[in-house]
């Protein structure tokens, strides 16, 4: 595929998508370092897994994102709770995937603002991501949406014979950490909550 840029939509995904979604991650997982949480035979993520993770995160109200071109899944994007404990409820953690044709023209510029906004609207306060150091392309989209790196995590993974390293990014969502989050779903504010 070229380098043009294409006519890009960004929606809601749906179940329909779940195996153009699955066809690019398998690829990812295949070839590339970037997503060093599962690699060939470690029991990759199939159509159920993909599902299941849907169904709670439209239970939990946490994006779950498609761009498609002329009818195709061209990339898709997520967010998922930073971690469990109530401490951390307004921070979340994204994935960001390109299919393999589709690079270079224009999805993770359309997608990944998309995202920002969605995650900013329900509330949120910090996104994060882990990116491969040598993903360049992904450290400059993420730099040019706002995203800081804020540490480098080394040789957390093993994955094609290699130590792989992660580079960690964050941005700040709506106020950001300059005025309290107020009410949340609980009807606590952040500040009487502990962890």
């Amino acid at each position: 595929m070229s380098s043009t840029p294409l006519k890009i939509t960004v929606r809601a995904s749906t179940d329909a998508d779940v195996p153009a979604m699955l066809a690019i991650y398998h690829h990812h997982i295949s070839t590339g370092l970037g997503d060093a949480g599962a690699a060939v035979g470690d029991g990759l993520m199939e159509t159920d897994d993909m599902l299941r993770r849907r169904k709670n995160m439209r239970k939990s109200r946490l994006p779950h994102l498609v761009a498609e071109s002329d009818g195709i899944v061209v990339g898709y994007a997520y967010a998922v709770p930073f971690r469990k404990r109530p401490a951390y409820r307004y921070t979340l953690k994204h994935s960001i995937y390109i299919h393999h044709h589709f690079m270079n023209c224009g999805v993770g510029r359309t997608l990944l603002p998309v995202l920002i906004d969605s995650c900013a609207a329900a509330g949120y306060r910090q996104l994060i991501a882990y990116i491969d150091p040598t993903n360049e392309r992904s450290l400059k989209l993420h730099e040019s949406f706002g995203f800081v790196r804020v540490g480098l995590l080394p040789a957390v993974a093993f994955k094609f014979g290699v130590w792989v390293d992660s580079v960690i990014v964050q941005r700040p969502l709506g106020a950001g950490s300059s005025t309290p989050p107020g009410v949340w779903a609980s009807g606590e504010t952040s500040g009487n909550v502990a962890d």
